[in-house]
């Protein structure tokens, strides 16, 4: 009894230290590739625009963050394929079933693993991501509207320096020295009266790149006054030469400026379980007082009533004979009746009722976008189970298969990972688009992925259970030779024609 707790408790050090390497190393390199897709797809918003290494290194920290919840499920998948294809191919699985130790057994340590992962990418996706998903996309925003840092190219008016357009004719290899300058001042906001024309110049900045500085040499300025009634006075002219001149502007707008945070707590991207709860409690509640005001206000401000007249039952009523047609009582009650107040009833009536079947489509607009608002909180807020459930989802896939495959490596395990990836990736958005359209409930859409998965991943632990030989090439050989004898017996038994 002794020798069998010393054997099984090395088999799960064995199996334990064989999942995670694996496991830390395609987590990294996961991580890794959705950071490269991260800046690849913004690269034309950093590129220029002299950030500086700390933005850089928060950027990547933040999106790096963001990217785990998402590259668990893939890492774990990979690491198990990795970690019990090895084992098999290097027969250290066959050894331990022969042994007496079922498969059930030997997933049981990488098992308890995957639960712990599991756990974890739970609480990551609740507490840490939200907080980054604030910080990053906040200061990709920020980065995203910081202008491109100083480029004056030749011959091409530059009109990044707010109240300013600049042309040169020449830029010289230096980057300083310019030949031809041109310089509009519209900060006035009153057209091109005011121009500064150089024979050349040099352009270059100071304290700290705060200021531009233009040093012009051989030029003039010219300045065209406006009289008050905002017509041009042709006597009031100026125009200034000079030998020298500096025109010194400010680069504070192409510092990079934070904006508040807070601006960016409305999505459901930032918030964590309790908060996307009173989300959609406080949207449920505005549906409903939306619907009692509506139901208020219709009531209110149209004189439409709901009221049935009373009958006479009396017994001169029944004795009363009905009045004809063409009698000269229904004549004269015919012309007692205003034909135009009926019709100005009407009219007053059909307005109401295309007033209020209007306020209503609006209403129901309005209710529709609410309720869309509330899907999607709650849709964020069940993905926080499902990527969490995914992790040991994906363990029993990928353990189940290299268990059944036995080939380690990166070759045949990234090959079925990014498959079953791929999968869920296409599932999950599925899903998700159905729900968000409300199309199906909000649950069927967030789980369906990881209990079609679930499936598989049940289908091939047992077939892992029984020693099934899914992935080798001779068992399906077998079945084509079944196939193609039944095929030619078929053919070899087929009644000849009868001759006549």
């Amino acid at each position: 009894m002794r020798l069998n707790v010393v054997l099984m408790k090395k088999i799960d050090i064995l199996v334990i230290r064989s999942f995670i390497g694996p496991f830390i190393l395609t987590t990294c390199v996961v991580v890794f590739i959705f950071l490269m897709r991260f800046l690849m797809l913004y690269f034309n918003d950093f590129v220029g625009k002299d950030l500086g290494y700390d933005v850089f290194g928060k950027l990547f920290v933040y999106f790096s963050l963001i990217t785990v919840p998402i590259a668990l499920p893939l890492s774990t998948l990979l690491a198990s394929l990795m970690c019990f294809g090895n084992l098999g191919e290097y027969s250290e699985l066959t050894a331990i079933k022969s042994a007496g130790v079922p498969i059930s057994r030997v997933l049981f340590p990488a098992m308890i693993f995957a639960l712990g992962v599991s756990v974890f990418s739970f609480w990551f996706n609740n507490t840490v991501n939200p907080w980054a998903n604030l910080k990053g996309y906040s200061l990709l925003y920020d980065v995203k509207t910081t202008k491109v840092t100083l480029n004056i190219k030749e011959g091409i008016f530059y009109k990044e320096i707010p109240g300013y357009s600049i042309k040169v004719v020449k830029k010289f290899s230096d980057g300083k020295t310019l030949k031809g300058v041109t310089i509009y001042n519209h900060s006035q906001n009153n057209g091109n009266i005011n121009v500064t024309l150089a024979d050349s110049g040099k352009m270059y900045t100071m304290y700290d790149n705060t200021y531009l500085v233009f040093e012009l040499f051989n030029g003039c300025n010219y300045i065209d006054y406006r009289s008050n009634d905002a017509s041009y006075n042709e006597t009031q002219f100026v125009k200034n030469g000079f030998k020298q001149n500096k025109m010194v502007f400010s680069l504070e707008s192409f510092g990079m400026k934070r904006t508040d945070e807070s601006q960016f707590k409305y999505h459901e991207f930032m918030k964590n379980i309790n908060q996307l709860n009173e989300q959609a409690d406080s949207i449920k509640k505005d549906i409903k007082k939306t619907l009692r005001s509506q139901t208020t206000l219709a009531t209110n401000l149209y004189n439409f009533q709901f009221k049935e007249y009373p009958v006479d039952t009396s017994k001169a009523a029944r004795e009363r004979k009905p009045i004809k047609s063409g009698s000269w009582i229904a004549e004269k009650m015919k012309k007692s009746v205003t034909v135009t107040s009926d019709e100005e009833a009407f009219e007053t009536a059909l307005n109401q009722a295309k007033n209020l079947k209007d306020q209503f489509n609006t209403t129901v607009d309005i209710i529709k976008s609410k309720k869309r608002d509330a899907i999607k909180a709650e849709v964020e807020k069940w993905h926080k189970f499902t990527m969490a459930f995914a992790c040991f989802v994906m363990f029993l896939i990928g353990s189940s298969l290299g268990s059944i495959i036995k080939k380690g490596g990166f070759g045949m395990p990234v090959l079925l990972s990014i498959t079953f990836f791929i999968l869920m990736y296409v599932l999950m958005q599925l899903g998700d688009k159905y729900a968000k359209e409300d199309i199906w409930p909000v649950l069927l859409g967030v789980w369906m992925p990881d209990f079609i998965l679930l499936l598989f991943g049940v289908y091939f632990l047992y077939k892992a259970t029984n020693d099934a030989r899914l992935f080798e090439s001779d068992i399906y050989a077998v079945y084509f030779d079944k196939l193609k004898s039944l095929w030619n017996e078929r053919k070899f038994f087929k009644p000849k024609k009868v001759l006549t």
